[in-house]
């Protein structure tokens, strides 16, 4: 009798919590209750969730009530976040622990914004000291910007056990990939929260994007969960242009006439196949590369081997090209022009970054202007630019397709030119690209920048 009273208690805890979140933050109406309610599920010291129920137990539940009013709304929008940004469906193929961390400090900081009486814990030193450091590699804390980064340093186990106790706060037992085992079921549910996030999304950039402080710091990281995965390679195609090819175009061919002339005379086709197709091919196209301070060296070598590999790929290289590769922060500080792959081969050899001031992007179209009146160009199609998107644009349309490439999420505060085509890459996104890498090319036998 006792256990079911503290199981009504604690019931009566969380949606007492939902409903003043609701208050607070009407734009996570639907998300707020997508969630129902139950004790139990294997829970004795926490929250935990498998995406459809949120589970407690009553008791430990009210005793954290007692202590904190706060804790609870906390605890209970924090659940939600990690269904939101879709941690549980992410997490399948990734380090448990350190997956784990990195799903919690990136909800934790977007709770940390959020500037309600209801969800102000006051601020905890340690926690405020990741943050600052995760700043320096990502301009917003994704939980898959975080996971890298854990990655990549390693931290000893008494360091994650440190951070662990400061950003811990539900029980993640129960987004084991393995306990999945309905594959369709994982999948519905993931839509069902990655359509609650477009929802969010929409809600936070249109009508209510003005309306409660700390707005920003949700929006940020949903754009994040509801974008799909990039193929870069795809994406850099549609820059090529269609020309006619000396090989033989099989999907124009009958064969059927071909046979019949065989059958018919011994060694006379009727007809021959085409000795031309059309293919589309990347010519005339420009690569801009952001040289600020603000951009990683590393990236801009990946990005451009990736680019190098899919440029020379078979069915998108001409053997002559007009690429120009201009490099620029607040002025053009280099321009190569590439008119086969030797050139291309070469200039990755011998690659250097050079500049390091702030970033103006308008030199780069304005030069891009000077070389189509001096005939630089016969058909420009494209220019990308790959940067970190902080800097100043131009105004106006450039008279071919421009993209900004962003590596990762950028800060709400850029806005990238309406007319332009904006494009985010994960640091996997570049991976992927890299997968299919010329093999006489490495990326480890670049030259460092």
């Amino acid at each position: 009798m006792e256990q079911k009273d503290f199981a009504g208690v604690g019931g009566d805890i969380l949606s007492a919590a939902r409903n003043e979140l609701y208050m607070n933050l009407p734009y996570l109406d639907t998300a707020l209750c997508a969630l129902a309610l139950a004790p139990g599920g294997g829970v004795t010291v926490s929250l935990a969730t498998d995406g459809e129920t949120l589970y407690y137990d009553g008791a430990w539940l009210s005793e954290r009530y007692l202590r904190s009013h706060v804790w609870t709304c906390r605890a209970y929008l924090h659940v939600i976040l990690h269904c939101m940004l879709r941690h549980l469906a992410k997490k399948r193929g990734k380090a448990p622990e350190l997956w784990d961390l990195a799903c919690d400090a990136a909800v934790e900081s977007i709770l940390d914004e959020l500037d309600y009486p209801c969800l102000n814990a006051g601020l905890i030193p340690r926690k405020q000291k990741f943050y600052g450091e995760c700043r320096r590699d990502m301009p917003v804390l994704t939980a898959e910007g975080i996971y890298r980064r854990l990655l990549r340093l390693n931290p000893p186990e008494y360091e994650i056990a440190q951070l662990q106790r400061a950003f811990q706060v539900d029980d993640h037992g129960l987004w084991d990939p393995e306990r999945q085992d309905d594959q369709e079921r994982s999948s519905r549910q993931d839509q069902k929260w990655r359509d609650l996030s477009g929802k969010t999304q929409t809600g936070l950039e249109t009508v209510l994007s003005d309306k409660g402080t700390g707005g920003e710091a949700v929006l940020e990281q949903v754009r994040v969960a509801v974008r799909d995965d990039v193929d870069y390679r795809a994406f850099l195609r549609r820059f090529a242009a269609p020309r006619e090819v000396a090989e033989v175009d099989g999907d124009a061919f009958d064969y059927g006439f071909y046979s019949y002339g065989l059958r018919l005379y011994g060694n006379m086709p009727l007809v021959e196949p085409p000795e031309t197709r059309e293919e589309k091919r990347i010519e005339d196209f420009v690569i801009a590369v952001d040289t600020s301070m603000s951009t990683s060296g590393e990236r801009v070598r990946q990005f451009l081997a990736c680019t190098y590999a899919i440029l020379r790929s078979a069915g998108t290289f001409t053997r002559k090209v007009n690429i120009r590769i201009i490099q620029c922060d607040d002025q053009v500080r280099s321009d190569d022009a590439i008119h086969d792959l030797e050139d291309l081969r070469a200039y990755m050899e011998n690659f250097q970054l050079t500049g390091g001031s702030a970033t103006d992007f308008r030199p780069v179209f304005e030069h891009v202007a000077k070389l189509q009146e001096a005939g630089a160009f016969t058909s420009l199609r494209g220019l990308v630019y790959f940067t970190d998107g902080m800097g100043i644009y131009p105004e106006k349309r450039t008279p071919y397709e421009t993209a900004f490439i962003l590596l990762g999420e950028p800060p709400l505060s850029v806005k990238t030119p309406p007319w332009a085509i904006r494009l985010v890459l994960e640091a996997p996104d570049l991976d992927r690209a890299a997968e299919e890498l010329p093999e006489e090319l490495d990326l480890d036998e670049l030259p460092e920048l």
